[in-house]
């Protein structure tokens, strides 16, 4: 091999050497390492000092709870988006009406209390849902009279409220010579839409969504304040029935942090998925 050629590749090689020396040597910092030790030690501390002989009692228990926060999560993430996109448009490219209509709901929903909105669907619309004999003859009833539905209903609106804000300026901030470059092109509305402003709005918003998703998991525990039996009100039950404090409430930190370490990294890695 000529020996330019081997210095090329030398070059070529050493930077990404260099990259992978750089990200090391950031993992072994003196702080990390430390952190490291003092949550090693606080683990088999809480392992060994603590009572966790209740664990395996509640495992099945806790694993349907687990359970029905997850689904709360998803299906509210999912389903609050899929409304988040129409607010969002409506803000930015809509009739004033439907401008306003935007604007009012997200800006009622974000100023007052999720706490708030859970009662208010769960006490108001169950209550009323009650007085009607054609519902409670119906089908639906079986599902109306259970709790779950008003907790995801109220947290698919909150959902929506927040990132229908967050898809309005996502959109706005789509330079306009992009989408008038596209039209030039001879795309329809559409296909500018769903090739140009949509994949690089979502560019835009997808940091915000993280954290978006991140508070949507940490408000889930609210809706065992009208009797869901999620993750957080099966601790709830473990308290009191072994009345222990410190455990099950640790035992749900770790949960949590696990939950959201998980959705962190999955989420960055979408965004680096996604089209720019």
């Amino acid at each position: 091999m000529p020996v330019s050629e081997s210095h090329s590749l030398a070059s070529l090689t050493r930077p990404s050497r260099t990259s992978t020396l750089t990200k090391l040597s950031g993992l072994i910092e003196p702080h990390r390492i430390i952190l490291l030790a003092l949550f090693i030690v606080g683990l088999v501390a809480a392992i060994q000092l603590m009572d966790w002989s209740w664990l395996p009692r509640y495992l099945p228990k806790l694993w349907e709870g687990l359970q029905m926060t997850l689904i709360m999560l998803f299906s509210s993430v999912v389903v609050g988006f899929l409304f988040a996109l129409p607010l969002g448009l409506a803000q930015v490219s809509g009739a004033w009406p439907l401008r306003w209509l935007a604007t009012g709901f997200c800006t009622v929903i974000r100023g007052t209390p999720l706490l708030l909105q859970l009662w208010l669907f769960y006490f108001g619309l169950g209550a009323l849902f009650g007085q009607f004999p054609e519902i409670r003859d119906s089908w639906a009833w079986d599902y109306l009279r259970q709790a779950w539905p008003y907790g995801f209903i109220a947290l698919t609106v909150s959902f929506a409220a927040y990132q229908g804000e967050i898809m309005r300026g996502a959109f706005a901030g789509v330079p306009h010579g992009e989408l008038e470059a596209a039209e030039a092109f001879g795309m329809s509305r559409l296909k500018v839409f769903t090739r140009v402003w949509f994949p690089r709005a979502l560019h835009r918003a997808l940091p915000t969504l993280t954290g978006e998703i991140i508070l949507q998991l940490k408000s889930t525990p609210l809706v065992a304040t009208i009797t869901v039996m999620d993750l957080y009100a099966v601790i709830t039950q473990v308290r009191q029935t072994t009345y222990l404090t410190y455990e099950p409430l640790l035992f749900l930190v770790a949960v949590y942090l696990c939950l959201s370490g998980i959705l962190i990294v999955g989420l960055r890695w979408l965004e680096n998925r996604v089209p720019h």
